[in-house]
Formats: C-alpha cells, sequence, structure tokens
C-alpha cells in the first residue's frame, strides 16, 4: 500500500534518525542530518538586530545565565547557527551562549572526553547514534510539562522521532530528512547517460558511473559518506519483501538477516568502481572534508550521496557556477523491490544532564525550533522544520534548492516502507562502520574478496550480541 507522508510518520518506531547527514560514522541509521565541516571554535562576542519571538526562558530575576552549545556540520551551518545565538541574546540579554563547532568526527571525539569528565555542553547535538550518550541526555518531558518547551504546533508524529522506546522525550528534531543522490546534469548528458528514474537499481548506478568516467574523466561518482546505511542498513532492507530484512532485528537481539553473502554485491561494485578510476579510494576520499568541497561540488565527480538537508547548500554554490544539481532517489537492488528509503530526523538539540542551567538550555531549544524569525535564518538547513507554522512560513519563500528538498521528502514519503525499523543502534557498532569501510578498500586493492568481507562484517556485527 501507497503511505503518505504524514501516514509513514504516524507509526512510531518506524523512522530512523539521521546523525549527520552524510557521515561516515554512527549508527545504523547513522546521525547523518549533518555534513562534515572543517573544525572551527569560537565564542560569540556581537548582537544581531533581527527581532523574533520572546521566550519563555527563565529569567533568573536578570541573574547571568552561561549556556555552552556545540554542533557539527559544514560552514554554512556554523554561521546561520551563529547568527541566530546572537539573535536569541539580544532578546535574552540574562543568557551569554558560549559556542564551538566541529566536523562529524572531531564532535564526538570532543563528545567523548566530555561525557568522561561530565562536563557535556549544556546544549548538544544528537543523531541516530543518541543511545551511547544517554546517560547525558536530560529528557524534555518536565519542560514540556512545564510549558517552558512549547510542543503545541509540532505533531506528535514529529515529536516521536526524537523519543526512546518508552516515550521520554529526548530532544527536539532539528528537522525531517532522508538520502539521495545528487547529481551534476549536464555531466551526465555530456556522457550520454540517462538520467536516473525514480526506480533505477545498483547496476544503473555502476553503469553511470563508469561512462562518466570514460567520457568526461571524472569520478563517476564522489565519497560515500555513509557507505555502511548504504550498502548494510539500506542494502539488506532492499532485498525481499518491503520489511523482510533489517541489518539487526526490530529488538536489537541479533541480526536481521542470515546469509552473509547478501552484502557481496555491494563491496563487490564499489570495489570495482575505485579500482577502475570511477570512485575514489581512500586516499582520494581524505581530501574531502566537508559536503562543500566533495567532488561533486568541486565539479570532480557526477554523483554523490546525500542527507537531503546538505542538498540545497550544494545545489546554490553549483549554480552559482552555472551548473545544475538534481536529486535522485537512492538506487534499488531491483527495479521493482523495495526502495530501502523512509523518513527520517536529521538530528536534534538534546539538554545536557551535566547543565546547571536545564530549564535556559531547554528553553532556547524551544526557541530554536518554534521561532520563526528565527528560522528565517536557518532556513531548513538541517532539514525541513517539524513545526507547522514554521514550515508553512518557508513554503512560501524557497529558493530552488529547497524546493527540491521538500519535493523529493514527499516522494519518498509516498514509497512503500515496513511497518517498523530500528531508531536504536548497538553498543559496539562503530567499530563494525569503520571495519566495514576499509573492507571495501581491502577488497579493491585485491587483500581480500567480497565474500570474505561481506562474512567479516557480518561476523563483526554477530559479535556484538555475544559479548
Amino acid at each position: 500500500m501507497k503511505k503518505k507522508l504524514i501516514s509513514i510518520l504516524m507509526t512510531a518506531g518506524m523512522i530512523l534518525s539521521l546523525a549527520a547527514c552524510g557521515n561516515d560514522a554512527g549508527g545504523q541509521e547513522s546521525s547523518t542530518g549533518g555534513d562534515t565541516g572543517s573544525t572551527q571554535q569560537s565564542e560569540t562576542s556581537s548582537e544581531a538586530s533581527t527581532s523574533q519571538e520572546s521566550s519563555t526562558a527563565p529569567e533568573a530575576d536578570g541573574e547571568q545565565v552561561t549556556l555552552r552549545m556545540a554542533w557539527w556540520g559544514s560552514q554554512t551551518r556554523h554561521d546561520i547557527t551563529v547568527e541566530v545565538i546572537e539573535m536569541y541574546e539580544k532578546d535574552h540579554p540574562n543568557v551569554k551562549i558560549e559556542y564551538e563547532f566541529f566536523s562529524f568526527d572531531d564532535y564526538f571525539t570532543k563528545l567523548k572526553t566530555l561525557q568522561a569528565s561530565d562536563q557535556v555542553w549544556d546544549i548538544f547535538q544528537l543523531g541516530g547514534n543518541f543511545p551511547m550518550y544517554m546517560d547525558k541526555i536530560c529528557f524534555m518531558d518536565e519542560f514540556i510539562d512545564s510549558g517552558i518547551v512549547d510542543v503545541s504546533d509540532i505533531p506528535e508524529a514529529y515529536l516521536q522521532i526524537t523519543q526512546d522506546i518508552e516515550g521520554h522525550q529526548i530532544g527536539l528534531s532539528n528537522g525531517l530528512n532522508t538520502y539521495g543522490i545528487a547529481y551534476d546534469v549536464d555531466m551526465f548528458n555530456e556522457a550520454g547517460v540517462p538520467l536516473p528514474t525514480d526506480n533505477w537499481t545498483w547496476d544503473d548506478y555502476a553503469d553511470a558511473a563508469m561512462k562518466i568516467m570514460e567520457k568526461t574523466g571524472h569520478y563517476g561518482s564522489s565519497k560515500f559518506s555513509d557507505e555502511f546505511i548504504a550498502g548494510c542498513s539500506t542494502y539488506i532492507g532492499q532485498q525481499g519483501k518491503v520489511g523482510e530484512y533489517g541489518f539487526f532485528n526490530l529488538d536489537l537481539t541479533g541480526m536481521g538477516f542470515d546469509d552473509p553473502s547478501m552484502l557481496e554485491g555491494y563491496i563487490q561494485m564499489r570495489a570495482d568502481l575505485i579500482n577502475a578510476g570511477a570512485s575514489p579510494d581512500a586516499g582520494a576520499e581524505m581530501e574531502i572534508t566537508n559536503i562543500e568541497n566533495d567532488f561533486l561540488v568541486t565539479g570532480e565527480a557526477g554523483m554523490t550521496w546525500v542527507a537531503v538537508n546538505q542538498f540545497p547548500t550544494i545545489y546554490d554554490i553549483c549554480k552559482a557556477e552555472g551548473r545544475t544539481l538534481a536529486l535522485a532517489t537512492l538506487p534499488r537492488v531491483s527495479a521493482d523491490g523495495p526502495s530501502g528509503a523512509v523518513i527520517q530526523s536529521s538530528q536534534m538539540l538534546c539538554v545536557s544532564q551535566d547543565s546547571e542551567h536545564k530549564e535556559e538550555a531547554a528553553a532556547f531549544i524551544s526557541w530554536f525550533q518554534n521561532s520563526v524569525e528565527c528560522n528565517q535564518v536557518l532556513q531548513g538547513e538541517r532539514g525541513i522544520p517539524v513545526n507547522n507554522t514554521v514550515r508553512d512560513s518557508l513554503k512560501a519563500n524557497l529558493t530552488e534548492g529547497q524546493q527540491i528538498m521538500y519535493d523529493f521528502v514527499d516522494l519518498i514519503g509516498t514509497f512503500d516502507v515496513p511497518e517498523k525499523v530500528n531508531v536504536l543502534s548497538p553498543d559496539g557498532q562503530d567499530q563494525v562502520v569503520d571495519k566495514y569501510r576499509n573492507y571495501i578498500q581491502d577488497v579493491a586493492a585485491g587483500n581480500m574478496t567480497a565474500a570474505d568481507a561481506a562474512q567479516k562484517t557480518y561476523d563483526d556485527a554477530a559479535a556484538i550480541f555475544n559479548k
């Protein structure tokens, strides 16, 4: 049965979480809502002139409150987040927000250090790997009950995508998101390659990458920043009937399939593209530090994997250079098989258990999600807003790239999806992800076969449950 977007989201536990959009590590539905960006840190020192609604933040009788906040992402995300922080400080002169921003990997390196020392930022960004940091998350239920956090204009379905299995509100979603393949329309046409259809296959993807490389001399496809999500959780979910297989089972007590050979096709295909020069090897991948210098964006590749909240940014960059980007759905194992796609939460902002100012931190998060003025600056960069009024206000003035993102999410919302999928990631999955990426490079280098890599990946994942 075809399901509309709202129908999909109404099923709690059916939605995956992105931690970054387009990241190299994380949970099974790795936080892919943010992109990797250059590591930078700073503190706010100026005030913005933009006005916004008043927040319900406790004023503490004018007592000065200092909050610490951190996130990962692209330079665009850094700039606009700093701008809205300054807006908030202007409207709340007793609140100062000291902030840090990082690339994805550097963010979680720092977070793990702060977690161990009980000094996690007051406000911090998380995605699908949130179970690893559950001991540092202060549930928002009490702030919602007290009115500090306003959820009156956020549909229940959108609240559920950032709740744990018991219904506790872990955070508020920064936006709706999903995955796709961004591609250069002109490069496809130059190579004489048919544009992707809504049910194109991985064979189609590989053929396109090879022909683009042969005809243009560029990579057919750039780095797959979420190789594990593509080749494990998505690829396995695309086999059999809708919802028949998952990489892990639904209750996270074991594997969701029992034939490691189901992983081989993707591994061999990716290794073949690397060997042929149609996709970058590990050394070339290191040149990509954020979505803004991905080889697709620099004109050196025809395609790249994206969390679609990243698309408007790279669309605008390429448009300024006279190039046209488009979004394709994820390739399928078979044209008439499951899409493997689902609407997800990009990331969420959480209140830290280590915070001495939890109410003030929660009030800022509420403003961040609900303020129209704030979100006129953020412009859905983290994903399509979950607040109805905010979302409607942005729809009236969407850029071309944003309109493509909105339309794409609507399209994915019509696809058949499983009744339930995991929103959690088992402990130890980070190591499985890292090894998996290395196995693909080992297959490309001729150091192991795809069958060996598939078996090792399966064994690595199964070992999580045998400790």
